[in-house]
């Protein structure tokens, strides 16, 4: 998975480099009237890093974007998107878990390739995030928000004017995470998010 990280981003560093700059400004201008707006679904897997990442295991997340491309190069967007983060620790029962309730904007970057079909990109934005823990594990994990900086590189394709697909791999630095505090006795929690995702969508 950290293999396609790499590869979405050096892919869309080499685009990036082959748009003649002296088109770059006439890419740049907004036209109302050729923004394109949609939305899309997106599946996905991810965990936590760090000493965060030692409590927990990888889980599924689901998302629903809008998303708008008012330039041809730029694009932005605003979502939501829900987690389950599975608890690794013997203190607490079975089944137990963290659940991620995100709310975020993304401003992306890439040109397209391919007659017009592919774009390659790299983005970054900010985002809230409620953890909630189950009943089972509130003695020792908190309920607790925390503030994102998601940095993101991936492709879209687009089979028409109005269907694309696309995946994405996503970097969140992430701030005030107090979950744990409870649960490590130097109230150590520190980590950041990675997760993977996979998406379809239409644009009107």
């Amino acid at each position: 998975m950290g293999g396609f990280a790499l590869v979405a981003l050096c892919t869309a560093g080499s685009a990036f480099a082959a748009v003649d700059a002296t088109r770059v400004g006439q890419e740049l201008k907004y036209d109302e009237n050729q923004t394109k707006v949609g939305v899309d679904v997106r599946v996905g897997v991810g965990g936590l890093t760090g000493d965060s990442g030692d409590r927990t295991a990888p889980g599924p997340l689901l998302g629903i974007t809008a998303a708008a491309q008012p330039w041809r190069l730029i694009g932005l967007e605003g979502g939501i998107e829900g987690q389950r983060l599975p608890i690794d620790d013997v203190r607490v029962g079975d089944e137990q878990a963290l659940y991620r309730y995100n709310v975020g904007v993304l401003a992306k970057a890439g040109p397209l390739v391919m007659d017009d079909k592919l774009r390659p990109y790299v983005g970054a934005g900010v985002g809230l995030s409620y953890i909630n823990a189950t009943d089972g594990a509130d003695s020792l994990y908190d309920n607790d928000f925390i503030e994102e900086v998601p940095l993101a590189a991936g492709l879209d394709y687009r089979f028409s004017e109005s269907i694309y697909a696309g995946a994405r791999a996503t970097y969140r630095v992430l701030f005030g995470e107090e979950f744990a505090d409870t649960a490590d006795p130097d109230g150590d929690t520190s980590g950041n998010l990675v997760n993977f995702g996979l998406m379809v969508g239409g644009r009107f």
